[in-house]
């Protein structure tokens, strides 16, 4: 694998000084690559996200034990908007447009930090027009106006407004159709690739993650459970059974497996 850009050392959450949300958590992502945090509601990957821009705080969260580290600095002690000068852009959970505002105008404020003067940000505005060719159509439209698909394509193209070396993307595939969500996560890919953005991506949709990713780490109640290459891990029979449905003997209903069966297999 590359340079890891991300390192994630053992890491504690609480919240409000009493709820334990991350056990130890430890992760790295390499320079260049989509990197999948895997997991059910409440596994801990929206914490690991704002561990790693430094939004835990707006949420009563801290880091009580371990280290973050970009290339090799600290970050743990710096604002979210340090963050984002970094080249780190989180995007959230659920879109959150300003509604009031056009697509254009939301794509605009992505580019509120940048200094390097309008004709490139003119440039970059385009460049996004080129990957989500709907807000393009849609640039005069009142984001709340737009469908939901199309919100998300917002709320990506702001992130890119910054030109960031790396975007924090947070369930991208809530609430969407599977065409809708086909078209995002190709995109994500292009980017990838193309614009050589690293991506860490939490997500519940096991199956279309491990088909864009690169590498993926699963988490279940706070820790890493398993973690290995994304293609591995679509293969793995345990992870085939509890997390894409399907086992040697066919698709199974998640409600059958048996719980105790199941963290045994993983922390045995």
């Amino acid at each position: 694998m590359s340079q890891a850009f991300l390192n994630v050392n053992g890491i504690e959450v609480i919240y409000n000084h009493v709820i334990l949300v991350l056990k130890g958590v430890s992760l790295q992502v390499p320079e260049g690559k989509v990197v999948a945090l895997l997991g059910g509601n409440g596994a801990g990957k929206t914490t690991t996200l704002r561990a790693v821009s430094n939004l835990l705080a707006g949420e009563r969260g801290e880091v009580t034990k371990g280290s973050v580290e970009l290339r090799g600095e600290r970050i743990e002690n710096l604002t979210p908007a340090q963050m984002v000068d970094r080249g780190v852009i989180q995007v959230m959970e659920g879109r959150h447009c300003f509604a009031h505002l056009s697509i254009e105008d939301n794509l605009l404020t992505g580019a509120y930090t940048r200094k390097d003067g309008k004709a490139a940000i003119a440039q970059t505005l385009e460049k996004v027009y080129n990957y989500f060719p709907r807000l393009k159509t849609r640039r005069s439209s009142q984001a709340a106006y737009t469908s939901g698909g199309e919100q998300q394509m917002c709320a990506i193209g702001r992130a890119l407004m910054a030109n960031p070396r790396m975007v924090l993307l947070d369930e991208p595939s809530m609430g969407l159709a599977p065409q809708i969500l086909k078209e995002v996560f190709e995109i994500i890919k292009d980017l990838n690739t193309k614009e050589k953005v690293t991506f860490l991506l939490a997500e519940q949709n096991t199956n279309m993650a491990l088909r864009y990713a690169d590498y993926g780490y699963i988490l279940e109640s706070g820790r890493v459970v398993m973690d290995g290459e994304a293609k591995a891990l679509a293969e793995n029979e345990d992870v085939k059974e509890f997390y894409l449905g399907v086992s040697g003997e066919g698709r199974k209903n998640f409600k059958d497996a048996k719980f105790y069966r199941r963290r045994k297999r993983w922390l045995s």
